[in-house]
């Protein structure tokens, strides 16, 4: 028998390890660069970084956020993203042991992968939101809950609301109001949770939306009216909270 304490350890060590890749990711592909793939390198100077260097957290914590030749900080979102990799890890293994725990964090590191895109440069690759779709059409047909079916129907409700609001907010108004990533997000969350996750799905968005806001407030700087919050990086952990939900539901 498998000890139950595998499962979050083991996920959680690959989390700290695709943490560390999902952040180079989010800086360099909307940037542009020809090379996602390849040797980590200071954004500093450029110096090729030794392998004890990107050891995840613990180098950034060793070396005090500061690249040891030129002193550059190192960008703190580097450190968010592996220790939310981390949790992601932990967490799938800790709510359902197994292919499904698997599953759930393949789910979790690519909604995270998303969501630090989007909240970066305000975008949603393709490429990202059709591999979503894809797995979660996978975990269904590998008979993991919730039903294909439901998910089918999922996929098809999910892309279809938003963009509905977005085609009827942008006639009445005369502007974009959604960015044309934020239905596919959705349909390959629905993909993923069925259709009946997707108006709490929706409601968590909406209220992780208002507290960044109220926190905002709190500590004095309110936000601009040109200040934009990406609804992908609100959905994202509203879909891995409603996932980790029904890992818990009888």
């Amino acid at each position: 028998m498998v000890d139950p304490w595998i499962w979050p350890a083991a996920l959680g060590l690959l989390g700290l390890v695709f943490g560390s890749f999902i952040a180079t990711l989010a800086i360099r592909w909307p940037e542009g660069r020809s090379s996602l793939v390849g040797r980590s390198a200071c954004d500093g100077c450029g110096r090729t970084l030794r392998a004890i260097e990107l050891v995840p957290v613990a180098s950034f914590v060793a070396q005090r956020g500061r690249c040891r030749s030129c002193g550059a900080s190192i960008a703190p979102s580097h450190l968010v993203v592996e220790l939310l990799g981390l949790v992601i890890g932990v967490a799938s293994g800790l709510a359902a042991p197994g292919l499904p725990a698997i599953a759930g964090a393949v789910f979790g590191w690519l909604l995270l992968t998303l969501a630090a895109i989007d909240l970066r440069a305000f975008w949603l690759p393709n490429p990202l939101t059709a591999a979503l779709a894809l797995l979660g059409l996978g975990t269904g047909l590998l008979g993991i809950p919730p039903s294909l079916p439901d998910r089918l129907i999922g996929g098809a409700a999910g892309f279809a609301a938003l963009w509905l609001v977005a085609t009827v907010y942008r006639r009445l108004r005369g502007r974009v109001g959604l960015g044309g990533g934020d239905p596919k997000l959705f349909g390959a969350i629905g993909l993923w949770l069925g259709w009946h996750a997707l108006p709490m799905v929706l409601l968590l968005a909406c209220l992780l939306g208002l507290a960044v806001v109220l926190v905002t407030r709190i500590l004095g700087r309110p936000l601009a009216a040109t200040d934009r919050l990406p609804l992908g990086t609100l959905l994202a952990p509203a879909a891995f909270l409603l996932w980790l939900i029904a890992q818990a539901a009888p």
